[in-house]
């Protein structure tokens, strides 16, 4: 059994490399790839294949999928090329004979108005016209998200944003990683589409009172219009369209789309997901 991981240079998929390792896979089973594949030299030297990944060049696809059984392909961190990318990976998956492809994918990506979900949704229905069997994870917010958020809100005292009491139901990269792990390892959880969340949906409140336990001292949350945080964001020199995007995704959040506490993510790691206080606190303790 073969395995290659896709942005395997990337924090989601370092983590899914040691998940599997961890689980008893092999270091020669694996295949590690990225642009960067310095990058990898640990993993390297533990006897995973490291091998360079570029969605934009097929050769480098084809190369690294060649005899692979299975591949985990993480979706692209570059937005607005992501469905073009994942669709050249498809396609060399289907070229290698891969028989079970896994993909992240965004929470409800084929039905929601969430700002992030068109790109998923046609990576997911190219997915389901290549034929190949696919499992879908469907990952939530990362905890991680709000590292910096709340690095602010420590300096500053206060957690900015226009979500009102909007809830965001996240979970650390590792507990992500580990329901990859659990699908590449165990044929019994394949074929399906998961909605991967945090097992509590906590509101920015909550999460001001996790950066003033951190930070001992206060922090409060500020609650502002969207108007109002675009002309924040724009003030901290912001572009145009990164101010559109973050408002969006607050007003995404306001409106529910990232509250879901499906509990899937918990059943296939086999234990609760990683409360926010602890996730931020291993975060801030990795900078």
């Amino acid at each position: 059994m073969t395995i290659v991981v896709t942005g395997a240079t990337g924090h989601l998929g370092r983590l899914a490399l040691e998940a599997l390792l961890a689980r008893g896979v092999a270091p020669e089973q694996l295949v590690a790839g990225g642009r960067k594949v310095e990058k990898l030299a640990d993993f390297a030297d533990r006897g995973v294949r490291v091998v360079p990944i570029d969605f934009t060049v097929p050769e480098t696809l084809d190369a690294a999928f060649a005899g692979a059984e299975q591949v985990l392909l993480i979706s692209s961190s570059e937005v607005g090329q992501r469905a073009a990318q994942h669709a050249a990976a498809i396609d060399a998956a289907v070229r290698a004979g891969v028989s079970h492809l896994v993909y992240t994918s965004a929470p409800k990506a084929t039905t929601s108005p969430l700002i992030l979900a068109p790109e998923h949704k046609a990576t997911e229905e190219a997915i389901a016209a290549s034929g190949i069997q696919a499992t879908i994870l469907r990952n939530s917010w990362y905890t991680e998200n709000y590292l910096q958020a709340v690095q602010q809100g420590m300096q500053t005292g206060e957690i900015v944003a226009s979500v009102g009491d909007g809830r965001v139901a996240s979970a650390s990269r590792k507990d992500y990683a580990e329901a990859a792990a659990a699908v590449l390892i165990d044929p019994s959880l394949r074929g399906r589409v998961y909605e991967l969340s945090g097992d509590v949906a906590w509101n920015f409140e909550d999460l001001a009172a996790a950066a003033a336990e951190i930070a001992g001292r206060e922090v409060v949350y500020r609650d502002v219009s969207p108007e109002e945080h675009a002309a924040i964001l724009s003030g901290f020199g912001l572009d145009e369209g990164t101010v559109g995007f973050v408002v969006a995704l607050d007003q995404n959040i306001k409106a529910g789309l990232l509250a879901e506490t499906s509990g899937d993510l918990a059943r296939l790691i086999g234990r609760p997901t990683t409360p926010l206080l602890t996730g931020l606190r291993e975060a801030l303790a990795t900078v």
